[in-house]
C-alpha cells in the first residue's frame, strides 16, 4: 500500500492586510510586528523612489513618528504609472498604521491630508463612438 502524502497548506503571512487604489494602480500591503522596515515591491523605499516621490511616500511615516519602528510593512503595487503607484503605496502605508494603532492616527492623517486614508474614486472615462477619445471629436467645419 502506498502512503498518501499529506500536503501542508501554504503558509500565510501573519499580519493585517490593507489595500489602496488610485486610477488603475492597486497597492496591497501586509503589516506585521517587526523593526520598522518598509518594502515596496520587495525593495526598500530608498531604492524604489527618489526625490519628491520618496518624500511623499515617507509622509505618513514622519507623521506617525517612532510608532513605525514596531512594525514591518510589505507592499506590492501594480498597474497605472509611477505617480499613481506612489499615491496608492502612500495611502497603503497610512492605512496600515491606522489599522495597527487606531483612532488617534486616523484623526491625525485625516487632518493632515484626507487622501492618505480615502481612495481616489476617479477613473478614466470610456471612449465613445465617432470620437478619438472619451470626449474628443473631429473638428466640424460649417463651410
Amino acid at each position: 500500500m502506498e502512503e498518501e502524502k499529506k500536503l501542508k497548506p501554504a503558509a500565510k503571512k501573519a499580519g493585517m492586510t490593507v489595500k489602496s487604489k488610485k486610477k488603475s494602480a492597486v497597492a496591497r500591503g501586509i503589516i506585521r510586528k517587526g523593526s520598522g522596515h518598509i518594502k515596496i515591491n520587495k525593495m526598500s523605499i530608498a531604492a524604489y523612489a527618489r526625490g519628491y516621490v520618496k518624500e511623499m511616500l515617507l509622509e505618513p511615516v514622519r507623521l506617525a513618528g517612532d510608532v513605525i519602528k514596531e512594525f514591518d510593512i510589505d507592499i506590492s503595487v501594480n498597474g497605472s504609472g509611477f505617480m499613481s503607484r506612489a499615491v496608492a503605496a502612500r495611502a497603503c502605508i497610512a492605512k496600515a498604521i491606522v489599522k495597527a494603532k487606531g483612532k488617534k492616527y486616523r484623526d491625525l492623517f485625516t487632518a493632515y491630508d484626507r487622501t492618505l486614508l480615502v481612495d481616489d474614486v476617479r477613473r478614466v472615462e470610456s471612449k465613445k463612438p465617432l470620437g478619438r477619445k472619451a470626449r474628443k471629436k473631429r473638428q466640424h467645419s460649417k463651410r
